[in-house]
């Protein structure tokens, strides 16, 4: 069996991850012979990093691409094009066993509580999981011990053990999946809309835990959702993302404040705003989002932008830097207009 490939150090405020040019394309087959007719295409040359110990929001529309990009990053699904380094390895170029090795390094934590979690295991087996797959253990008492200590991290009782999932409610059945994610030590993890399927009351519980853990344990996050407040709450820096294509990137501060791109202005002015007396012009976008499947020429987002021009139906636009303001990294946008 291959060695595990060999990671290089990286300090916090390093860059934990870089994602060069990542496309997925998922075919559509039909007729007698089963002949790939069209393909949709989920993720189009997207390109970031992540530095360590850093939370990254992902945000956009449901059915842009941000799940099916973070199940690139791990390669839960293959990517079509692109790279991806993990403290300078490329995990695009693994095979299967060394890839296998270094999953301890990253995990997932999936939106559904409950379709994540195996219903026919108890607590104390769903947890163990990957401290068998791994082999992270001398003996069954240092299992039950790691288990014991995972399971206090995440706020759940010891009597939690031999009890199966549909015993739990959402929220605690979150806890559990992110006891089976921090069971192997990792430093990163993609967190793919980890409260939308929980009450907004419950919602807050678990990000409060998600940022107590990152700080105690030193994590990488990056955080996929739609919740444009939720991010705001969690998130260093923000990428925003429209079909399969990053719009903005910038620091979270920088981007909810002054957002450069006509999409990311759109999404933000529709965010309720609590006081009566802060009244903000809401944006509304004509027409319904393209199809990925036959995207528009140019830019991706022209028939539905108010501020269009001829040249945005031809030119595509690229990431662009705009300034330094927005963090260390800078503050992108994809548009041809933003300044």
């Amino acid at each position: 069996m291959s060695n595990e490939p060999q990671l290089k150090e990286v300090q916090p405020g390093e860059v934990l991850l870089e994602v060069k040019n990542v496309v997925k394309n998922f075919s559509i087959k039909g007729g007698i012979l089963s002949r790939e007719v069209a393909s949709v295409k989920a993720v189009a040359d997207v390109s970031f990093q992540i530095r360590k110990g850093e939370t990254l929001g992902l945000v956009g529309e449901s059915g842009c691409g941000k799940s099916t990009l973070g199940r690139c990053i791990l390669r839960l699904i293959e990517p079509t094009a692109g790279e991806v380094f993990y403290k300078g390895v490329d995990l695009t170029k693994l095979k299967i066993p060394e890839l296998r090795k270094l999953r301890r390094h990253m995990q997932i934590i999936f939106q559904d509580p409950f379709a994540s979690l195996n219903p026919r295991m108890i607590v104390e087996e769903i947890i163990a999981e990957p401290l068998d797959i791994h082999k992270m253990y001398k003996s069954k008492l240092d299992r039950r011990k790691r288990v014991l200590e995972l399971l206090n991290l995440c706020g759940l009782r010891r009597e939690s053990l031999s009890r199966y999932p549909h015993e739990f409610s959402g929220g605690q059945r979150q806890r559990i999946c992110i006891a089976r994610a921090l069971a192997v030590n990792p430093e990163f993890i993609v967190c793919d809309e980890p409260v939308s399927a929980l009450d907004v009351s419950i919602q807050a519980q678990v990000i409060n835990l998600m940022q107590d853990l990152q700080q105690e344990l030193g994590l990488t996050y990056l955080f996929i959702a739609h919740d444009l407040k939720v991010v705001e709450h969690i998130s260093n820096r923000v990428a925003v993302m429209y079909l399969g294509k990053i719009a903005e990137l910038a620091s979270a501060e920088k981007l909810y404040e002054d957002p450069k791109h006509p999409y990311t202005q759109a999404l933000l002015s529709a965010i309720p705003i609590p006081s009566p007396e802060k009244k903000s012009q809401r944006v509304i976008l004509r027409g319904d989002v393209p199809s990925p499947i036959d995207p528009p020429c140019g830019c991706f987002f022209h028939p539905r932008c108010p501020i269009a021009q001829d040249q945005c139906q031809k030119d595509v636009p690229q990431l662009k830097l705009l300034s330094q303001e927005g963090g260390d990294q800078g503050h992108h946008a994809s548009c041809i207009f933003a300044k």
